[in-house]
């Protein structure tokens, strides 16, 4: 499983980090994605749902994780 904890990033988006281990992920690799940021969050799930990728949300405070596979 690949992590990528995207927490207390605020130079740039928390979404390029997350999109860069999809690319870098071989087919049925799976990731998990931590981000503290809802609104990328949101669009992470939105990019995961229109790709047709099934994903698992865990909330934690203000932690959120997505889990997937590629």
């Amino acid at each position: 499983m690949i992590t990528v904890n995207t927490c207390g990033i605020t130079a740039y988006s928390p979404l390029i980090p997350a999109i860069k281990a999809m690319c870098n992920a071989s087919p049925g690799e799976t990731l998990e994605i931590i981000m503290n940021h809802a609104d990328a969050f949101q669009d992470l799930k939105e990019y995961l749902s229109e790709q047709g990728i099934g994903f698992r949300e865990i909330y934690d405070g203000e932690q959120m994780t997505v889990q997937f596979t590629v």
